[in-house]
């Protein structure tokens, strides 16, 4: 039996807009899904800077509201 919440999923996507507070829209997939996302806490100790048009790798939550930017490249 897995447990749920130790799995964790990336996916790779292009960020489309910048929000307010750190958030954007990211698209996904060959579909273009748009999500919502935030920059992880690392991400922003560091003062990593993400503009629109980076390609970043996202953890997607469980449970669907917003995910979570892991990386940027």
């Amino acid at each position: 039996m897995t447990d749920i919440k130790n799995e964790k999923k990336y996916v790779e996507g292009v960020v489309v807009e910048a929000l307010p507070n750190t958030q954007f829209k990211v698209q996904i997939g060959s579909d273009k899904e748009e999500i919502r996302a935030y920059l992880s806490g690392k991400m922003k100790q560091n003062r990593i800077k993400v503009f629109v048009g980076d390609k970043v790798s996202v953890l997607l939550d469980q449970y669907g509201n917003t995910h979570r930017i892991e990386r940027r490249s």
